[in-house]
């Protein structure tokens, strides 16, 4: 129920993702009378999905701790009850952001190897797509958390991104050792000793992102928010440039015709949609926040990253990464 265009977009959605995974299993939940018809015009949907009634929603406007408070009947508390209970595996929701991150934390919980969750999403670079994380979730971090955060990074880049040795990079004022703060250095110092410390790049700067110098960048949630939104900024205006470009001249008009193929490769490679689902890490259970604007393309992705982390075992690739952590690399 949650998202600027649901349930249509969900619904739409959802029909594409059956037709991707049609051993997949949904369960649906939500107001019966309003989406019973609506899901009954979408037969591989239907098939796909069993319907719970929700009589409440957590609007986008509600506090999470309202959501807390005055929740329990609502569609997203019903859904995160069902993961907490082992009913579903994961849960993919475009509804309140906030709201679905406290009530995951309170009711799925935390694995109990992880101190805090991480907030991580895609993004493309020069080289491929690459991992973000934390993007959010966690203001301040000690070295502790960043480490965490990278086991979880690479379990998820192999689970989603299908790579066998994902690199990654600690997010830095710098590339040299000595640069950065006390914590970034010790977090540093244990990942090189650590069984995935042969993959470990070292300190990235924040150029190095779009460069796809690594495969997964860590960082604190503070750094990270900044430079996802950084990121968005500097696409939006390359988009308005080329606009303005393109329609500045009758002979500009024409380089846009000459120059469309390829524009459209672009405008397909930085499709948002493409990217849509962030993914909180660290939790008892697989969470997607899918964007609240996307379309039935967009929710459909959100969809594949989830069956991405359960088909591949995500949580026990965690569970067995920080187990490593602190032996030997060659014992590892």
């Amino acid at each position: 129920m949650g998202g600027d265009h649901a349930p249509d977009s969900v619904l739409d959605g959802l029909e594409l993702a059956a037709e991707r995974h049609p051993q997949a299993r949904f369960l649906l939940v939500g107001d019966e009378a309003r989406i019973g018809g609506m899901l009954a015009r979408r037969p591989r949907a239907a098939r796909a999905c069993s319907l719970r009634h929700a009589r409440d929603v957590i609007s986008s406007e509600m506090k999470p701790t309202a959501a807390l408070r005055q929740g329990r009947q609502s569609s997203m508390r019903i859904a995160i009850d069902a993961v907490a209970g082992g009913e579903a595996s994961g849960v993919v929701s475009a509804g309140n952001t906030g709201a679905l991150m406290a009530l995951a934390k309170i009711v799925i919980k935390t694995l109990p190897e992880i101190d805090r969750p991480a907030l991580a999403a895609i993004a493309p670079s020069a080289r491929g797509d690459v991992v973000l994380l934390d993007l959010g979730a966690n203001v301040q971090c000690d070295a502790r958390n960043l480490v965490e955060f990278a086991v979880m990074g690479d379990s998820f880049a192999r689970a989603v991104l299908g790579l066998t040795t994902p690199s990654f990079g600690l997010l830095n004022v710098g590339s040299e050792e000595l640069k950065g703060d006390d914590r970034v250095r010790a977090a540093a110092e244990t990942l090189r000793e650590s069984h995935i410390g042969p993959n470990f790049h070292g300190f990235i700067e924040g150029h190095d992102i779009a460069a796809g110098t690594v495969d997964v960048v860590v960082t604190d949630g503070f750094t990270g928010n900044v430079a996802l939104k950084t990121a968005e900024g500097t696409l939006k205006l390359m988009r308005d440039l080329l606009r303005q470009v393109f329609t500045s001249s009758i002979p500009a008009r024409a380089g846009y015709l000459l120059a469309r193929p390829a524009l459209d490769r672009l405008r397909e490679w930085m499709d948002p949609r493409r990217y849509n689902g962030a993914i909180l890490l660290g939790l008892n259970g697989v969470v997607v926040k899918s964007h609240g604007g996307t379309d039935a393309l967009g929710f459909a992705h959100a969809v594949d990253v989830a069956m991405d982390m359960v088909t591949h075992r995500f949580n026990d690739r965690i569970r067995e990464g920080l187990a490593q952590i602190g032996k030997p690399v060659a014992a590892a």
